[in-house]
């Protein structure tokens, strides 16, 4: 940030005092800009054992599946983003699931949160940041062409807890090429 969106005076970088991050102050008027992680919202849906998948049509990875996720509004709740977001970007509709899958993304200041939900009636179209939306079974899941190691994650903890019959939710704290899971207790 170069200038103070407050009262457009130069911002400087400094530690605020009682702070321990470098932030971007400006001595004009007093205003800390702070910079915070961006909060991604989607949902895992599935209806009829088979799982809800959308072909993106925008960048990043254009061509490549995804659950439905982006990120989160002004104004919304976790769950009202992930309902949109799965609106948007599959034409469904989705009934109120659990917070299933947290995801810690630290070094591209990013967290995932994820619902497990059932699909209302099985309907889905594709929208305008999709290609194409498709259901399908575990066996049939392009794992060579999903968009981001974070939905790969999600997808084989759900198929996991699906053999098991037991669905927590997880936390994962992923670093670049390095997952590693905790349950939460």
């Amino acid at each position: 940030m170069t200038f103070c969106s407050t009262c457009g005076h130069q911002t400087v970088k400094k530690i605020p005092a009682g702070d321990d991050h470098l932030r971007d102050v400006c001595e004009a008027c007093g205003a800390i800009h702070y910079q915070n992680p961006k909060v991604i919202v989607g949902t895992l849906p599935v209806y009829n054992d088979k799982v809800l998948l959308c072909r993106r049509a925008i960048d990043p990875r254009y061509g490549f599946w995804t659950l439905p996720a982006g990120f989160l509004e002004l104004g919304e709740s976790t769950w009202q983003g992930a309902q949109r977001e799965t609106r948007e970007e599959a034409g469904a509709i989705v009934h109120e699931g659990h917070l299933y899958g947290v995801f810690d993304l630290p070094y591209i200041s990013q967290v995932y949160m994820f619902y497990l939900a059932e699909v209302a009636d099985g309907s889905y179209q594709a929208g305008t940041e999709s290609l194409e939306v498709a259901w399908f079974e575990e066996a049939d899941i392009p794992w060579d062409e999903l968009a981001f190691t974070v939905i790969g994650e999600m997808l084989r903890r759900y198929f996991d807890d699906r053999k098991r019959e037991i669905f927590s939710t997880y936390h994962c704290v992923m670093q670049p090429r390095q997952e590693a899971w905790r349950k939460n207790s």
